[in-house]
């Protein structure tokens, strides 16, 4: 598909988000606001767009990142640990820093996710059974592990309640002043674009890497400091958000390929609309309630998830 379609696509999904609500707000109504209107468009329904828009780009990207570095097609911050990581190093600033703000939260996180991932890229190294499915269970395990840990501390240090927010990704409570902290993932993104091309060389192998006159193992880094920068944001503002950098990057796979650059902007532009048709769906299927967008994106993630490992041979996955 044309990039132009995908940003159609989104306009008339974006248009779509920002007029569906409880309160009553028209396109029509544009041109006469009225006060009340006019604070809900400016502090509820544009940064939940705005935030929707980051996180979906985001994480579609960090799951391509890590697809491309692992060589495995079924890695993603969900089935590496990454997402569970960042978890517990939002808990662990809880429990440690109380007064901490959203920043000092965000960089232990950044630092709990780059471990994970880190332990997770290491493990993968001592794995002699390289099948494609074995290694995302493996992720899963490790994940599960750290989600325990998690868990066990939270109810230690009677946080569980507080835990609950990074356990299901929701956009509801997003509004202007609590979600900026996602902005720093902006440049990181672009960052990963200018890296593109290494990116893609690291992905081919450590060997020829450097045939090629690549530092390997710095360009490695580099892309899981990206990931657990970029993780750490999105689930200190919104939450965890399952199976979104599997599924996406490897829809785009099926027909763009796999030079990461070539397939970085259609990763971004249809995460994006995924997660914003995923979040519509779940705040209509039940209004005036609204269905958390880790749910929805859960089910219908897992859905064409297992689709893909039922078919990974038909698609070269």
């Amino acid at each position: 598909m044309k990039i132009r379609y995908y940003i159609l696509i989104l306009g008339v999904l974006s248009i779509t988000s920002v007029f569906i609500g409880v309160s009553n707000v028209t396109p029509l109504d544009l041109f006469h606001l009225t006060s009340e209107q006019a604070n809900i468009l400016l502090v509820s329904r544009l940064p939940r767009l705005i935030s929707i828009l980051i996180a979906g780009m985001s994480m579609s990207i960090c799951g391509l990142i890590m697809q491309q570095l692992s060589r495995n097609k079924f890695v993603s911050p969900t089935t590496a640990g990454t997402l569970d990581s960042a978890r517990l190093g939002v808990l662990v600033s809880m429990m440690v820093f109380a007064s901490a703000s959203p920043l000092q939260k965000m960089l232990v996180s950044f630092v709990f996710a780059l471990l994970g991932t880190f332990i997770f890229m290491k493990i993968l190294e001592k794995i002699k059974f390289k099948d494609t499915i074995f290694i995302p269970l493996v992720g899963l395990m490790f994940g599960n592990i750290i989600s325990s840990a998690s868990t066990f501390f939270a109810y230690r240090h009677d946080l569980i309640q507080n835990m609950s927010s990074w356990m299901q990704g929701d956009f509801s409570m997003i509004m202007s002043g609590n979600y900026e902290l996602m902005f720093i993932s902006i440049p990181i993104l672009i960052m990963a674009f200018l890296y593109a091309n290494k990116f893609t060389i690291a992905g081919m192998g450590e060997d020829f890497s450097r045939n090629l006159g690549l530092n390997y193992r710095q360009v490695v880094n580099l892309g899981l400091v990206i990931v657990a920068l970029v993780t750490a944001s999105v689930v200190l503002s919104v939450g965890l958000i399952p199976f979104l950098g599997l599924i996406v990057p490897n829809i785009v796979t099926i027909y763009q390929g796999d030079h990461l650059k070539k397939s970085l902007i259609h990763t971004a532009l249809l995460g994006a609309i995924f997660v914003l048709m995923c979040d519509i769906i779940g705040r209509i299927i039940i209004y005036p309630y609204e269905i958390p967008i880790s749910l929805t994106v859960g089910v219908i993630g897992s859905a064409i998830f297992i689709y893909m490992l039922l078919r990974r041979r038909k698609y070269g996955l």
